[in-house]
């Protein structure tokens, strides 16, 4: 009764406990960041943070339209996602320069369900990924994302820049036809509509791309705290995306009003004011058809699971990049960015991420707080309820050579060349994860470099080296198999065979030595193994020993065959324990 007493007094003692530090100022300070730096926050930051917030504004907007495009949705709904999750990430995100949003791989990975259907799907979308991503986050399931290798994460990114840039090449050159799902698609679209290719589209998408080539120079050796008109040059430099998409409306409305008529492809009517905010869509209709929740979960299907997977490889990814050495909390970057994905979709939010380009932006801006969010969804709420209607004349030329240009700083190119070099087998991976992104479609890519990584891995692990070598002494040769320092039940067999096959190569008079002097752990199916290799020897009259095992994998194998105890041995090495032998006999 005092036992049960104890035990009960203690699982008291460890709930309280838990309780408490689930209760404290400290845990809530660091599942709400806010309440740990608004208090400390200083006068002088302040116009940092606005400067900063408006430069990311100023790229915020363009992209936000870019991405919607990218993704097939009304432009408005890159705005709508820019606006919700800043406004979320102020409160909930615990690192200060880290902007989050729609990206162009999101969007291009939305885009599937869009295209065929309807916007309700992406919003669901991003419903459903922010609710995996903050039940991961909870459950501190994050690890999970470290089983993605880095072959793999770049074969999936290259891919996904070239689909992206693919998929623009039909607002690039004004074709008519589909863009295409993927990136094998939109090329062989692109080869069949080249002859509906129109004039001023190329030269307004290429003209874009040269400029923001030129204004990305402009700001090279200039930085914040120059002189004035190197801080002009360094702001225009940082602002480039807004700029060129400026110059392009202007164009489109010069040539409007000269021709009496649109030769540019427009972004066209933006749905002007804020979000209308309510349940995300569990039902819809596409056409004549009412899709239950039911449907739309069959249509986005068991792959869509890579969305919240890259949302936060991405997100996670860029924190540990711009944390200057600081220890990033993954988990409360999985909270808030399931959070932001979950509120967001309330508003109308496709799924979004941590955006590399903005948060470098607010990075080398001179942030200073997460506030800097503030000003940036402050502007991005007077473009939707004020300047909607200006919206209207972004050419789509303009914004397919910004998304392309955008898609060079994805490519990867010298890890091919590490790769080559250092690891064939890597290379492959990441050869094979790209192969099946661009011809099948991002999400099957992912899983399928995911699969054969750890498919490779699991082959390393059942077939460990396993080094037989044959040593000469006086009285008898040794057969020395040293083991690895962790044996698998997957390797059991491997192992089993391996010594078998050697032993049927030596004299009867050799002895058999298995070295332990590495190992640290196997399991009950290799000691098993090992101990019916004793018995398989034994009907041949070979002697076998094992040399240098601990006492813990010992009594293992002993505990399943008591006879074998006399086998265990201790020596320096296999010639010492020959040696040794010959004295005792």
């Amino acid at each position: 009764m005092t036992f049960l007493n104890t035990n009960e007094e203690t699982r008291k003692r460890k709930f309280k406990k838990c309780m408490s530090d689930t209760c404290s100022a400290k845990t809530l300070k660091k599942r709400l960041p806010i309440l740990e730096w608004l208090p400390k926050y200083k006068t002088e930051f302040l116009i940092q943070d606005i400067i900063a917030g408006i430069t990311v504004g100023l790229t915020a907007i363009p992209q936000g339209i870019a991405y919607a495009v990218v993704a097939g949705l009304p432009p408005e709904h890159g705005l709508y996602a820019s606006l919700t999750s800043g406004i979320i990430y102020v409160f909930f995100g615990s690192c200060y320069n880290v902007t989050v949003g729609p990206t162009a791989i999101l969007a291009a990975m939305t885009a599937r369900y869009v295209s065929n259907y309807s916007p309700d799907f992406a919003i669901l979308a991003a419903f459903l990924s922010g609710i995996m991503i903050l039940v991961m986050g909870v459950l501190n399931l994050g690890f999970l994302v470290e089983f993605i290798s880095m072959p793999v994460i770049s074969g999936f990114t290259t891919a996904a820049a070239l689909q992206i840039a693919a998929s623009q090449l039909k607002s690039l050159f004004g074709l008519s036809g589909s863009s295409g799902d993927y990136f094998a698609e939109s090329v062989y679209n692109f080869y069949n509509n080249i002859t509906t290719a129109k004039l001023w589209e190329p030269v307004l998408g290429f003209g874009t791309m040269v400029m923001l080539i030129l204004l990305q120079k402009m700001g090279q050796g200039c930085n914040r705290t120059d002189g004035f008109f190197k801080q002009m040059r360094w702001f225009i430099s940082l602002s480039r995306n807004a700029v060129v998409v400026v110059v392009g409306m202007i164009i489109a409305y010069v040539l409007k009003v000269m021709m009496d008529a649109e030769p540019l492809n427009l972004i066209g009517d933006i749905g002007g004011g804020l979000p209308k905010f309510g349940w995300p869509p569990f039902t819809t209709v596409v056409g004549n058809e009412t899709y239950s929740f039911t449907d739309m979960m069959n249509v986005l299907g068991p792959q869509s699971v890579a969305l919240p997977l890259v949302a936060i490889l991405e997100s996670v990814a860029i924190a540990k990049a711009f944390a200057d050495g600081a220890t990033v909390d993954a988990t409360q970057e999985m909270i808030a960015l399931g959070l932001c994905n979950i509120i967001g979709s309330f508003g109308q939010s496709m799924p979004i991420t941590g955006s590399f380009t903005r948060t470098a932006l607010n990075h080398v801006s001179g942030v200073k707080t997460p506030a800097g969010g503030i000003t940036k969804v402050l502007l991005i709420t007077v473009a939707l309820t004020s300047l909607t209607s200006t919206f209207y004349y972004i050419p789509k030329a303009s914004l397919a050579g910004l998304i392309i240009i955008a898609m060079f700083s994805m490519l990867d190119y010298a890890i091919l060349g590490r790769l080559w070099k250092n690891s064939k087998r890597e290379l492959f991976v990441l050869v094979v994860t790209m192969i099946v992104c661009l011809f099948a479609g991002l999400e099957y890519g992912i899983v399928t470099g995911i699969i054969l990584e750890a498919a490779m891995l699991l082959y390393k692990v059942a077939r460990p080296p396993v080094d037989v070598s044959i040593t000469k002494c006086q009285k008898a040769d040794i057969m020395l198999v040293p083991l690895s320092d962790s044996v698998s039940y997957c390797a059991a067999e491997h192992v089993r065979r391996v010594v078998l096959k050697a032993s049927l190569h030596t004299l009867s008079e050799t002895l058999i030595i298995i070295d332990g002097t590495s190992l640290r752990n196997m399991d009950f199916t290799v000691a098993s193994n090992l101990m019916s290799v004793v018995k398989d020897l034994e009907k041949k009259s070979r002697q076998i020993l094992f040399m240098n095992f601990n006492s813990q994998l010992k009594n293992l194998c002993t505990d399943i065959d008591p006879k074998s105890e006399a086998k265990f041995v201790n020596a320096l090495n296999a010639v010492e324990l020959s040696d040794q032998l010959t004295k005792d006999v």
